[in-house]
């Protein structure tokens, strides 16, 4: 089919004043070089025929001929017969990108975070939301259901029973834009009980920290050691609620013992406080199967979150809750207030992913090569004790004695290797001086060469 040039040329943003105080040819034309000027009309850019935009100003077709041909005596615009003005080539005043934040890519990236994006499975990806696109009703493109889109939350319930054994009925599922938001939008329906007391595990991430307590949250450190979190202080704690890592604990790697998973859901039970239970990584145990969520063991009394951040990419910006039966009205509500729901194409295309079993094909594929990318970085580093269990997308490995974090990241800073220390994540008098590792984003020949000039960094 040919295309119309008429009504396919851009809209121009003009208001032309019908005062009589400036004539409305001589408006036209400073509004077309001020356009043109500051490149919000690029060179190149077809304008209107004179006909369509005299008839979108409601002007006569004169007074844009008349206005076209004086831009175009100055150089505005340039004209060829029998077709619509372009914008020329004169100097323009583009708008200027926004300052970078990145900092330069070191040559070795060992910090944690992400997995390997060039893993991404596009392919499968985009067939995936396309399907969705092609499947999906017009009433799929109204407003969203704040909780999440049925087909997602009910794929959500199939996968997390299958995979993670969690007790997932798809009406306690909230689809939120990444854990982040999960432990947002509870803060803010405990806040709301009057629950403000969170334990937190020491050490754990210092930003998921900031958040709870931006969202009101007073924290109450309780330590770690080779089981997990100390059920046994945090009963001696007086919380309303504990923040928990369990399948693998964040940065120290360890797995809650079976005892402790016990011990904690019987705590929640007994107190009726909160379990928040964050999978973030649980699906990448390399040693032997992942273990179940503490969720199954307590449903009415852990909010389970996840998201496809390790699995697939944090870019995607998908996370969900699931909650007890007693939260999962106010947490949807929070989530009505807070952007009114999660984008649809994003979630059906997800919903079609896990239908069509390609998130079990990616993680059959990404597993391997996650565990051999573990064992060739810490091959290299004999001398540096590992922590935790065989499992996620990080090590933390201690320091030799006398070595100071920041001398240590300084001097590998120095040798092209980026690694985190420790320290930001713990609290004071909280082990010794450690690194956290990631080996998701480098293939094995890297990660062995960026081991060797980490330990040459440590020896300096």
């Amino acid at each position: 089919m040919p295309v119309n040039r008429t009504t396919s040329a851009p809209e121009l943003l003009l208001a032309l004043a019908r005062d009589g105080a400036v004539p409305l040819r001589a408006q036209l034309e400073a509004q077309v070089r001020e356009a043109v000027g500051s490149g919000r009309l690029p060179a190149g850019m077809r304008l209107p025929s004179s006909r369509a935009l005299a008839a979108e100003l409601g002007v006569s077709r004169g007074v844009v001929v008349e206005a076209y041909g004086q831009l175009v005596a100055e150089g505005y615009l340039a004209v060829r017969r029998g077709s619509a003005p372009v914008v020329a080539a004169v100097a323009e005043r583009r708008p200027q990108p926004v300052p970078g934040a990145r900092e330069a890519a070191p040559r070795y990236d060992l910090r944690p975070g992400t997995p390997d994006l060039a893993l991404f499975p596009r392919r499968a990806w985009a067939a995936a939301q396309r399907r969705a696109l092609a499947e999906a009703l017009d009433a799929d493109l109204g407003y969203p259901d704040p909780a999440g889109h049925p087909a997602l939350r009910t794929a959500l319930a199939e996968y997390l029973g299958r995979v993670r054994g969690v007790d997932a009925d798809p009406s306690r599922i909230v689809v939120c834009g990444g854990v982040a938001e999960v432990l947002a939008l509870v803060a803010r329906v405990l806040r709301a009980r009057g629950a403000v007391r969170l334990a937190v595990e020491t050490p754990s991430h210092h930003a998921t920290r900031a958040l709870l307590t931006h969202h009101g949250m007073q924290l109450v450190a309780i330590g770690v050691d080779e089981d997990g979190i100390d059920v046994a202080a945090l009963a001696a704690a007086d919380v309303d609620a504990v923040l928990v890592t369990p399948a693998h604990q964040f940065p120290t790697g360890v797995v809650l013992s079976a005892a402790r998973r016990a011990a904690l859901a019987a705590w929640a039970r007994r107190t009726g406080a909160l379990v928040i239970e964050d999978d973030y990584d649980a699906e990448y145990r390399y040693d032997r199967q992942p273990v179940g969520a503490v969720q199954g063991l307590a449903p009415e009394h852990v909010v389970h979150a996840h998201s496809v951040s390790k699995t697939l990419a944090p870019g995607l910006r998908l996370g969900w809750a699931v909650l007890p039966s007693h939260m999962a009205a106010e947490v949807a509500a929070e989530k009505r207030l807070s952007d009114l729901g999660t984008p649809v194409l994003e979630q059906l295309t997800l919903a079609a992913f896990l239908a069509r079993g390609e998130l079990d094909r990616h993680l059959r594929q990404t597993r391997p090569l996650y565990r051999r990318r573990r064992e060739a970085l810490l091959r290299e580093l004999p001398e540096l004790p590992a922590a935790g269990s065989p499992a996620g997308l990080h090590v933390l490995v201690g320091l030799p004695d006398g070595r100071a974090e920041a001398d240590v990241v300084a001097a590998a800073a120095a040798n092209g290797v980026a690694v985190e220390p420790l320290g930001p994540h713990g609290m004071p008098g909280t082990g010794g001086p450690a690194l956290i590792l990631g080996y998701s984003r480098l293939p094995e020949a890297a990660l062995a060469e960026a081991a060797r000039r980490l330990r040459a960094a440590i020896a300096r």
